[in-house]
């Protein structure tokens, strides 16, 4: 008795509610709205601490992006027609 006595006012104490243990998939199941508060509430934080990039920065590395994409399309689009023209000259010779 005196042990359980001792046992209710360490948790009290400490700030828990008696240790009542439940399974392991009820006691995942029964935490999960709790765990999910806790993960809205860190995006939360996180979210405040992020250094968002100006209109003028967004629109130059747009431009930037799709530059690069025009040129390396066009370049491999070069590329693939040479390769191709120099494998069909290859067949050609090998053909007769």
């Amino acid at each position: 008795m005196s042990t359980q006595v001792t046992k209710v006012k360490n948790e009290e104490a400490q700030g828990g509610a008696p240790s009542f243990q439940m399974p392991g998939p009820i006691q995942r199941i029964t935490e999960y709205p709790r765990r999910f508060r806790q993960f809205l509430h860190e995006v939360r934080v996180e979210m405040k601490q992020v250094t968002w990039p100006s209109r003028d920065d967004v629109v130059a590395t747009t431009m930037v992006v799709i530059a690069t994409v025009a040129f390396f399309g066009f370049y491999f689009f070069a590329v693939d027609g040479a390769v191709g023209y120099a494998v069909r000259q290859v067949y050609k010779l090998f053909k007769h």
